[in-house]
């Protein structure tokens, strides 16, 4: 065990002394030549070199998630939170930086350095991902069976019987009726296009799920009803989930641990409810104090 692993349960008051299954290190992610400046730790505008005009949406970021946490992600927008997420996901290419997995090569090689076939099968064996957006995640014009299928197949499943009783196991778990599985996600409502999405990230067991912004835009019922699901599936599924979002309601009904994230940095972390009944930073109290 390292010293870092430690240091770190000792401060947060974890129980566990387990090694992280998700490390990332030092990611950057920017958008532009750089300068001088920039290059060596000049004040940006917000994330933004004031010379250059350089993009540094994600400035350094280290993260480590645990087994069975649900680690929550919370910032203005363009405070990086969402590159990170698709960062994770091989949607956006990283400028620098490392990710291990406990699951890919016993954390031994960087994800982010793997070819594009290593990536597909990282994606589709060991990650899952809810976006904000459905269109994102679903084929609307698909059935709700088939978008698992699809998740199931890319995976290397071939077997029909095995891939019918696992739609039906997962749109038992978010509460989809059978007799729905025919129809196309653009026939649901939002609230039943997010099940659809999160029964199909949890299509092949991931140990990592990733869930950006996944109730904005919900009627109130309707996010309850997804939260509730979430940690149903925390507890079924025993999945690790990195949750991104905006309120801070959200965060406190989910989520073991805290990021803020501001201007593509990391500012504060630790307990959620540390981080909410006693922030330490001063745009983590503004954030907090604005919810009262």
């Amino acid at each position: 065990m390292n010293a870092m692993i430690q240091d770190f349960a000792k401060e947060e008051g974890t129980d566990s002394m387990e090694t992280a299954i998700l490390r990332i290190d030092h990611l950057t992610v920017r958008y532009g030549n750089t300068c001088e400046y920039c290059r060596n730790g000049g004040a940006l505008n917000k994330n933004t070199c004031p010379h250059c005009k350089t993009v540094w949406a994600c400035n350094d970021v280290n993260v480590q998630l645990y087994e069975g946490e649900i680690l929550g992600i919370v910032g203005e927008s363009g405070s990086g939170k969402s590159t990170l997420m698709k960062s994770l996901y091989f949607d956006f290419d990283i400028t620098e930086g490392q990710g291990y997995l406990q699951a890919y090569k016993n954390g031994q090689e960087d994800i982010f350095a793997q070819s594009l076939q290593q990536k597909k099968y990282i994606r589709n064996h060991i990650m899952g991902m809810v976006y904000q957006n459905p269109i994102l995640g679903l084929r609307m014009d698909y059935s709700s069976a088939g978008n698992i299928a699809e998740k199931l197949i890319a995976a290397g499943q071939r077997n029909f019987g095995a891939m019918n009783d696992r739609v039906a196991e997962l749109l038992d778990a978010v509460e989809i009726l059978q007799s729905r599985k025919k129809e196309p996600p653009k026939n649901f409502s939002g609230g039943m296009q997010q099940r659809v999405q999160i029964s199909k990230a949890l299509a092949n067991n991931p140990a990592v799920l990733l869930l950006d912004e996944v109730t904005t835009g919900l009627d109130l019922s309707v996010q309850v009803k997804v939260l509730e699901l979430i940690r149903e599936i925390r507890q079924k599924f025993n999945v690790s989930m990195m949750l991104v979002s905006h309120d801070l309601a959200v965060i406190r009904m989910l989520a073991d641990r805290t990021i803020v994230m501001l201007d593509g940095k990391i500012i504060e972390q630790g307990l959620t409810d540390q981080i909410l009944d006693d922030p330490q930073q001063p745009y983590t109290q503004q954030l907090v104090h604005s919810l009262l």
